[in-house]
């Protein structure tokens, strides 16, 4: 049997929050009750976003919080080639396209369909027909040079899998109950990009995989794409953890904590005199308050 492995995998585009130490505080106390495996990575696929001062930040934060984690991190942009044999896979199996739309044009081609649908995140669903380009056609603007993204063919992708499901546990443990994954809610989502050859969804169930992590632990906001992570496991052959999507933290104006509205850091609260275990409490708030000597049935059995 597999040695549980939790991981705390924070983007390096922004100062670490208390939504951030919520995740972070969570996978150390499962991990600590389960027999101590956390492993920190940094997720830094985004090259305009990413920068080496947000990533020293994160550690910086961290080591503030009293967190520990294994040697060595993983960073995703030094392991571009494992996302790219992972693409290749799905490629040969035919489920790969290259799509040629630009943000514009998608916007322009959802203004003119009212009530298009949305995927589950709020963006227009694609494809918007069947009627796309031939094959041929797209292979010869991706070797012109053309931007592009490289999707999955979800229908098809769907359809050779089957149905899929994943094993939710929350927070204090206990057994993990089936959710039934629903891709296609989500359209053909983006696999990689010419600039950059890879995309969340893929690098992550890669890592998850190859870092060997039979839980995950994060945010609700992450449940719905839990769907697309279980479609790409199955093709590829990858093993499925256990998940858990724990409640966010929302501001005063309902909002959830978010790097993108400027949620106050965590650095911004250590320079105020704020401690360490005040942060804890903060970030884990009465819900979770106790939950370090709840979390006593972590396992690993049922995972695929």
């Amino acid at each position: 049997m597999a040695r549980p492995a939790f991981r705390f995998a924070p983007s390096p585009n922004g100062l670490l929050h208390l939504g951030h130490a919520r995740s972070a505080l969570l996978n150390d106390a499962m991990a600590r009750a389960a027999g101590r495996r956390l492993l920190l990575r940094i997720e830094d696929i985004d090259p305009a976003r990413c920068r080496p001062d947000f990533e020293a930040a994160i550690f910086e934060d961290l080591a503030w919080l009293g967190l520990e984690w294994e040697a060595p991190v993983r960073r995703q942009s030094e392991h571009f080639a494992d996302y790219e044999s992972a693409l290749a896979r799905l490629e040969a199996l035919g489920l790969v396209y290259a799509s040629f739309e630009s943000r514009g044009e998608i916007r322009r081609a959802v203004a003119e369909r009212p009530g298009w649908p949305s995927d589950p995140d709020g963006a227009p669903l694609f494809p918007f027909s069947r009627d796309m380009s031939s094959p041929e056609t797209r292979a010869q603007r991706r070797a012109a040079g053309e931007p592009y993204a490289l999707r999955l063919d979800m229908k098809q992708a769907a359809t050779l899998t089957g149905p899929l499901d994943w094993q939710e546990i929350d927070a204090a443990g206990g057994a993990a109950r089936r959710i039934a994954a629903d891709p296609r809610a989500w359209g053909d989502v983006i696999l990689a990009r010419k600039e950059v050859p890879t995309s969340y969804h893929l690098a992550v169930v890669v890592d998850d995989a190859l870092q060997g992590i039979t839980h995950v632990v994060r945010g609700a906001d992450l449940k719905a794409a839990t769907s697309v992570h279980r479609v790409l496991q199955a093709l590829l052959g990858l093993p499925a953890p256990l998940y858990t999507h724990h409640a966010l933290l929302l501001d005063a104006e309902g909002r959830k904590l978010s790097k993108s509205i400027g949620s106050q850091g965590l650095d911004a609260l250590r320079a105020q005199g704020v401690t360490p275990d005040e942060v804890r409490r903060q970030a884990l708030g009465k819900a979770f308050a106790d939950m370090t000597g709840r979390c006593r049935n972590i396992h690993v059995t049922g995972t695929e």
